[in-house]
């Protein structure tokens, strides 16, 4: 926290606890304390000699840090699970910072996952009109056709929801074990948002990895390692954002 006055989310989303929009619900919700005083006005302005609390814990400034996981499969993009499933911060255990997920990727989905404790970063990213690239690789049953291929970039209904890919393309295909390995691109991504898609379309997908987000990869890494990024690959990714959402 700076001398200067900061709106509150902003100084609840710099402390790493978490992001600035589910800071302003716990601030909706009566969870934030100013100087011993519930406060749940979105916009009220805090300095460094105000004391905050978010559900009786005193905020505390971290350093951000910037990490990339290689989330395997079988593990839940959050910070705890009430049922003991293994989560993705199981993977960071000498990280002294409270960092959590960027965006999230399905339980039975493994790849590219960003980890960071600086909350404006991580709803940067996740700006419904960043267009950042995210790429993934689908083993299907079923062989897509052109005219399917055609209809994921379209976008096909599931649920109410839209679902489509920017891109999509077959790397590969088995005829005789009826399977395909397609890449596709998305730009924003729903619950189970290819797995949902592609099932509509009738091609189940067995497998699902994200390979690429932005112009970060996989690189170097086996499934449950992970690696801080530089610091120009976050000014890059920063930048990136920043462009597409302008």
């Amino acid at each position: 926290m700076t001398n200067g006055q900061e709106r509150l989310q902003k100084v609840i989303a710099q402390s790493g606890i978490t992001s600035r929009r589910k800071a302003e619900k716990l601030i909706e919700e009566g969870q934030v304390k100013v100087n011993g005083k519930v406060v749940t006005t979105l916009g009220t302005k805090v300095s460094s000699d105000d004391k905050v609390e978010v559900n009786g814990v005193p905020l505390e400034k971290e350093e951000p840090v910037y990490y990339l996981l290689y989330k395997p499969r079988g593990v839940i993009s959050s910070v705890k699970d009430d049922k003991n499933r293994k989560v993705v911060t199981d993977f960071l255990p000498e990280i002294e910072q409270r960092v959590f997920p960027v965006g999230r990727l399905d339980y039975d989905t493994s790849g590219l996952l960003l980890l960071t404790n600086d909350g404006d970063f991580a709803n940067l990213l996740m700006h419904p009109r960043h267009e950042i690239d995210k790429v993934y690789v689908a083993k299907t049953k079923g062989i897509p056709d052109k005219d399917t291929l055609l209809t994921i970039k379209k976008g096909v209904r599931s649920e109410g929801d839209l679902l489509k890919a920017a891109h999509a393309k077959i790397l590969s295909n088995d005829h005789k074990k009826n399977t395909a390995i397609v890449q596709l691109v998305l730009h924003e991504g729903k619950n189970r948002h290819i797995r949902r898609m592609m099932e509509a379309l009738n091609y189940p997908v067995d497998k699902l990895k994200r390979e690429r987000y932005a112009f970060l990869t996989l690189q170097g890494l086996n499934p449950g390692e992970f690696r801080e990024l530089t610091p120009h690959e976050v000014k890059k990714l920063r930048t990136l954002a920043e462009k597409n959402v302008k």
